[in-house]
């Protein structure tokens, strides 16, 4: 898999092109998170749902309630129905950070690679 960033509107967190080894997240919105004051841990959950959530679109699962369904089961079963995680996969990460939805951003056609994403040990839910 092969992450990008790039500039998008603030009511999408990321994308996944159909056919494609590829997910672009908003690097607007990460940003927006990242300067946030809650804690690393929610910001963790934030990124994990928002790339669980595209992960599934790129096995197939098109459908958008499917694929929150599936990934809200999947966070649950792997992290527990309290984890900042689940919790975001089934509200949706904007009930965490409603101060994104008040910023308006574009797309400027512009992307950004994650060099040796699906290389690199990382931990996510820190």
């Amino acid at each position: 898999m092969t992450l990008y960033l790039a500039e998008l509107p603030t009511n999408v967190g990321a994308f996944h092109p159909v056919g494609s080894n590829v997910i672009v997240m908003n690097k607007a919105l990460l940003e927006i998170v990242d300067e946030s004051p809650k804690s690393q841990r929610v910001k963790a959950s934030f990124v994990y749902s928002i790339l669980l959530h595209e992960y599934l679109h790129s096995l197939g699962y098109m459908n958008e309630a499917e694929a929150r369904r599936l990934a809200h089961h999947i966070a649950r079963t792997s992290l527990g129905e309290e984890h900042a995680a689940t919790r975001m996969c089934s509200m949706g990460p904007w009930a965490f950070f409603p101060e994104a939805l008040g910023k308006v951003g574009t797309f400027r056609g512009e992307f950004e690679i994650v060099k040796d994403f699906d290389k690199t040990p990382r931990s996510y839910l820190a």
